[in-house]
């Protein structure tokens, strides 16, 4: 089940600072909207669950981006790779990390 906060973005359709702009609260139901300050209307519970599956779309993007970053090796080893093997064995070190978390 996709966060609130994914399906906000989704639905603001831009980046939402959570401090200030809308805060969320939970108190053991589940989160809600507490306070909503864009300038655009606040979604009803109908619309948030309208993104549901591209929010689960969304994190699972997310999770297997940071599951890549976490296991690169870092730029500098990369360009080093290159100046010393060249661009094709830096792809073929790449490419272990891609296949293990795939973008399905």
């Amino acid at each position: 089940m996709a966060q609130l906060s994914t399906k906000i973005k989704l639905y603001v359709d831009a980046e939402v600072d959570f401090l200030n702009d809308v805060k969320l609260q939970d108190d053991g139901q589940g989160a809600y909207i507490k306070e909503w300050n864009l300038d655009i209307a606040q979604p009803t519970t109908e619309q948030l669950t309208s993104y549901e599956t591209a929010g689960n779309t969304a994190e699972a993007l997310q999770t297997i981006l940071s599951n890549r970053a976490k296991e690169y090796p870092s730029i500098a080893d990369q360009l080093d790779d290159i100046y010393h093997n060249g661009i094709d064995a830096w792809k073929a070190t790449i490419k272990i990390t891609k296949d293990k978390y795939p973008k399905e």
